[in-house]
């Protein structure tokens, strides 16, 4: 078994390669999945492009983007990708309509923000409109603060950060805090 497999209760992230194409290239058409995503729904030919991004950075950072599976079928994607409009190392996720409310994303996108973290990457963004809620809400639950606001195509987008150690961090401070208050 490989050790880039990242596995959850109820998941298996498997690194996207060539041999997921047909599946990612279904995903990435979807509007339900893909149509809040920067640049929207991909075709086929935008999707293959994508793919050798993601193969090509994988290899350059030893992370990137995943399938996710539940008991064996797609259900979407997360990982970290480069965000195309500079704004640095950026975590993302899609999942189709079906697999939405039950905590999936949650489950799935906090598992490879913890891998980022633990392969060096110091600084994970992600962006989320504002309006987009069940996105903040996954972002919110895996750790990740709001840290900026920006304008793109007539939309509020916040910028949503996680750094490593500072969960560890802000934990051991709560822990410390409570401990100063008990004497």
């Amino acid at each position: 078994m490989r050790s880039d497999i990242l596995r959850t209760a109820r998941l298996v992230l498997e690194p996207v390669s060539w041999r997921n194409l047909d599946e990612v290239a279904a995903l990435k058409a979807d509007a339900g999945a893909f149509g809040l995503m920067l640049g929207g729904v991909r075709n086929r030919v935008q999707t293959e492009a994508e793919m050798a991004q993601d193969v090509a950075f994988r290899a350059r950072h030893r992370v990137g983007m995943f399938v996710i599976r539940e008991n064996g079928r797609m259900i979407g994607m997360t990982g970290i990708h480069d965000r195309p409009d500079g704004r640095g190392l950026a975590l993302r996720f899609a999942l189709y309509p079906f697999a939405t409310g039950r905590g999936l994303a949650a489950e799935a996108a906090g598992a490879v923000l913890r891998y980022a973290h633990s392969v060096g990457i110091h600084r994970v963004i992600a962006v989320a409109r504002n309006t987009n809620l069940a996105s903040r809400k996954v972002l919110g639950a895996i750790g990740m603060r709001v840290c900026g606001v920006f304008e793109r195509d007539g939309c509020r987008m916040l910028t949503f950060e996680s750094r490593a150690g500072h969960e560890a961090s802000s934990r051991h401070r709560r822990v410390t805090s409570s401990l100063g208050r008990q004497s």
